[in-house]
C-alpha cells in the first residue's frame, strides 16, 4: 500500500483515474504480451532515468499505484521532487511478467510528463530565487484534460503553486465576467455576498481604472494580465501606494517565459504565473528494463 498524504477520498479519486487509464491504453488485453509470455512468469523490472540533464522526479508514487493495481510490488529509490540524472534507476518492481507489462507504459507515461513539469518548474523558480526570493511561481488551468490533479501536483513537487485546481477553489473574477458584467463592483460584491466571504477573491485586470476598482472593492489579489514590463512596473506601484493597508497581493500573467521572466521578477510581484509550464514542458524521457525471470 503506497503512503497516502492526501485525504482517504482524493486518494480514492486518484486511484479510480489510474484505473481508467489503465483500461484505456489496455483496450480488451495485451495481445503482444499474452501470446509470448506465459501467465505464470514471475520477473523483476526497474525504471530508468534516461535524460541528459539533471531532472527534478515526479510521479512516483502516483506510477507505484499503477503497478500495484496490476498486482505488482514496487520500491522506489528516489523521492518525488528529489534531483537525479541520467542512469538513476528511480523504482524496482517485481510480479507477473504479464503485469509489469501491462502497466507499463501508463506508469512510464506520468513518471515522464509530470517529472517534465516539475524540472521545468524547478528550473524557473531557481531562476527567480536569484533575483527576487520572495516572488511565487504559479502555473495555470492550462493542463490536459484528465491529468489536472497531475500536472498541478508536478509544479507543486518542482516548487511552485498549484494556483486554482478547480473551479470552487477561489473566486477569479476574468475577462470574460466582466464582458458580461463589466463593475467590477458590482461583480465583486456578487461573488463575495454570495460565498460569505469564504474564499479568495482575485480580480484580471487590463488598465489602471479596473485596477483602481478592484482595490476599492477589496479585492485579495489583482491580476495585471499581459501587462508590459513598463505597465507592470507603474501598475504595482500604485497598487502599493494606493492599497498600503488592504495587503493586496499582486500577481503578473501572460506573455511570460524564460525569456522574460527576470526583469518582471525584478518588480516584486508576490506572484508569476505561467501557463506553458504546464501545456508545454518537455517530457523527461524514462525506461522499463526487464531483469531476470524469478521462477
Amino acid at each position: 500500500m503506497p503512503e497516502i498524504a492526501e485525504d482517504l477520498h482524493t486518494y480514492l479519486t486518484i486511484r479510480k483515474s489510474l484505473v481508467k487509464f489503465l483500461a484505456l491504453d489496455l483496450g480488451t488485453g495485451d495481445v503482444t504480451t499474452d501470446c509470448i509470455v506465459a501467465p505464470n512468469t514471475s520477473t523483476s523490472a526497474e525504471i530508468i532515468c534516461k535524460s541528459d540533464e539533471p531532472a527534478t522526479i515526479a510521479g512516483l508514487r502516483e506510477a507505484g499505484i499503477v503497478f500495484e493495481i496490476c498486482g505488482c510490488s514496487v520500491q522506489t529509490l528516489v523521492s518525488d521532487g528529489d534531483t537525479i540524472k541520467m542512469g538513476c534507476v528511480v523504482m524496482k518492481i517485481i510480479g507477473l511478467a504479464r503485469a509489469i507489462l501491462k502497466a507499463e507504459r501508463t506508469a512510464l507515461n506520468l513518471i515522464m510528463r509530470m517529472s517534465g513539469i516539475a524540472t521545468e518548474t524547478h528550473k524557473v523558480v531557481e531562476l527567480v530565487r536569484n533575483v527576487n526570493r520572495f516572488t511565487t511561481i504559479a502555473c495555470t488551468r492550462k493542463t490536459a484534460t484528465g491529468l489536472g490533479y497531475f500536472d498541478k501536483k508536478a509544479v507543486e513537487l518542482g516548487g511552485g503553486w498549484s494556483h486554482r485546481n478547480r473551479l470552487d477553489d477561489m473566486l477569479l473574477i476574468k475577462d470574460n465576467h466582466l464582458a458580461l458584467n463589466p463593475s467590477i463592483r458590482d461583480s465583486a460584491k456578487a461573488a463575495t455576498d454570495k460565498t460569505h466571504g469564504s474564499l479568495l477573491l482575485e480580480c484580471e485586470v487590463k488598465n489602471l481604472n479596473e485596477i483602481y476598482s478592484a482595490i476599492d472593492n477589496d479585492v485579495d489579489i489583482i491580476m495585471l494580465d499581459n501587462f508590459s514590463l513598463e505597465q507592470a512596473e507603474f501598475a504595482i506601484a500604485e497598487i502599493r501606494k494606493k492599497a498600503h493597508r488592504k495587503k493586496i497581493k499582486t500577481e503578473i500573467s501572460g506573455g511570460i517565459g524564460l525569456q522574460n521572466i527576470i526583469p518582471y521578477a525584478r518588480l516584486g510581484p508576490d506572484v508569476i504565473s505561467l501557463g506553458y509550464l504546464t501545456h508545454s514542458s518537455e517530457a523527461i524521457d524514462f525506461s522499463l528494463r526487464v531483469l531476470s525471470r524469478l521462477d
